[in-house]
């Protein structure tokens, strides 16, 4: 279950809690905690003064005065203007830390002087903060013989309640359940978190807030003409399935959310090295960042309309494995030859975005871990995007910033599109190393038409293989942020 929040109208100086938490900024001592300051004997100003506590992002110290507060921990904001990322990043490291203390509830105090945000889009990223921070999966563990007490709640300190900052709180308690939802299948093996395991997930999800959801399986996507996909799919055992929610809170033109949904990629027939092949269950992360987005949209039901798509399937080598040099027709009609069986991710996507078409979207945005070039590129601090309209890919852009997710937009040159080019088919599958990410783009823009797309590759970002002062080791549910954020602009 996801961390328990709540707001409280409180100061920090007399509010009795296992674990107080105070977020402060560089560059001195802020006057707002003066009286908490007396409470742990003028502790606070001289680790301040002393530099032996700077405010730097990700510093925590822990004190242990004799107050109402069992334990006040120092959490460091960094330099510069408080922005939202800050915010929500120093609340996780509170709530990791709260954690590591053995604690069951912790308190979070953004200092006044740091309070740069508006109340409620603090409160809002305050508690998507404290909810990630505290995340972990200890499903498949058997529990230890002596555990530690759980964290299971977490307050959050306001200096007086109001209609906006329970808005706020309601906002991230919506967006913090979508991350919840992506990391809890991101971490899944690939012999649990199958295509099946998608659609049931999906069904329950649209079961529990009212949102249509049709699942279309391998028969269904005969009868589509959805070759890609479906070519994907018959080197395993594993069913494909395209799973298509529909949450219509307003009317109009949707916006259309694919997510690619590869549960485990081997690399088929152009099979991967084996060091690191384990990490290839995140190859779904775009799936889990749309089926995310639309828990968002359950809980806080917006004026808005958003289709869901994630076409699923496993990549796998076998005798019925589709081979390089083989060619498929796709959904929209053309054809594909097959030059990489490693190169699948955007076959599936392909006859996804032309399923798109019967919706007449207003716009469209898929999310994929698409090519290893984009961390060559980018690393693991920044995702790719590329598309065909600069409103949206700067509504893109900026949702990121405020989702803490963030992207960088790649050329889109009609000269990339060469890379594509094929000799017995309409296009090929792969353009080779040179320029990776933005010729795997341009082959999913050959199956866009009528309507703005965006792409997002987040091959670098979808999960880290580093243990962090504000996050696990494992999936980041990159793109789940970033979609809530971007539909709640439009709202």
């Amino acid at each position: 279950m996801p961390l328990a929040t709540k707001v409280v109208a409180a100061a920090p100086a007399g509010h009795a809690t296992p674990l107080l938490a105070v977020a402060i900024p560089e560059g001195g001592f802020p006057r707002s905690l003066e009286a908490l300051d007396r409470q742990v004997g003028g502790t606070i100003a001289r680790l301040v003064s002393s530099r032996d506590f700077t405010g730097e992002a990700d510093q925590a110290t822990v004190l242990y005065p004799s107050g109402p507060a069992t334990r006040v921990a120092l959490v460091g904001l960094g330099k510069g203007p408080v922005t939202r990322a800050a915010v929500r990043r120093a609340a996780a490291v509170a709530a990791r830390l709260a954690q590591r203390q053995g604690v069951d509830r912790v308190s979070f105090h953004l200092a006044g002087e740091a309070a740069g945000l508006p109340p409620a889009e603090a409160v809002q990223v305050i508690t998507e903060g404290l909810v990630a921070g505290a995340w972990r999966f200890l499903g498949m563990k058997r529990p230890p013989d002596d555990p530690k007490p759980e964290l299971a709640a977490a307050e959050i300190l306001v200096a007086e309640a109001s209609d906006a900052v329970a808005e706020g709180h309601r906002v991230g308690e919506a967006v913090a359940a979508a991350h919840v939802v992506a990391r809890d299948l991101q971490v899944l093996p690939g012999n649990v978190c199958t295509p099946t395991h998608l659609a049931t997930t999906a069904t329950d999800l649209g079961r529990r807030h009212g949102i249509p959801v049709t699942v279309l399986d391998r028969a269904a996507l005969q009868q589509e003409g959805m070759n890609a996909l479906l070519g994907v799919a018959q080197g395993s055992v594993q069913e494909p399935r395209l799973i298509v929610l529909e949450y219509r809170g307003a009317d109009g033109p949707p916006v259309v959310l694919v997510g690619k949904g590869i549960t485990f990629d081997s690399g088929g027939i152009s099979i991967k090295p084996a060091e690191r092949m384990e990490d290839m269950k995140f190859d779904m992360s775009g799936a889990a960042a749309v089926l995310g987005t639309f828990e968002m949209l359950g809980r806080l039901k917006p004026a808005l309309h958003v289709v869901g798509l994630v076409p699923s399937a496993e990549n796998m080598p076998s005798g019925t494995a589709l081979k390089p040099g083989d060619v498929v027709k796709s959904h929209f009609g053309k054809t594909i030859e097959i030059v990489n069986t490693d190169a699948e991710g955007r076959l599936i996507l392909a006859d996804a975005l032309s399923y798109a078409r019967r919706f007449k979207p207003a716009c469209a945005l898929d999310a994929a871990t698409l090519t290893g070039a984009v961390v060559i590129g980018l690393g693991h601090t920044a995702g790719a995007v590329l598309g065909t309209d600069a409103d949206l890919v700067r509504e893109v852009l900026a949702a990121g910033e405020r989702a803490g997710e963030r992207v960088w937009e790649l050329p889109f040159w009609d000269e990339y599109r060469e890379l594509n080019k094929s000799e017995i088919a309409d296009v090929k599958n792969s353009g080779g190393r040179p320029a990776g990410t933005i010729s795997a783009a341009w082959f999913l823009r050959e199956f866009v038409e009528g309507f703005p797309w965006a792409h997002l590759d987040i091959a670098g970002t979808a999960y880290t293989d580093k243990e962090t002062p504000a996050s696990v080791k494992g999936p980041t549910a990159m793109g789940t942020r970033l979609f809530c954020e971007f539909l709640l602009a439009r709202r």
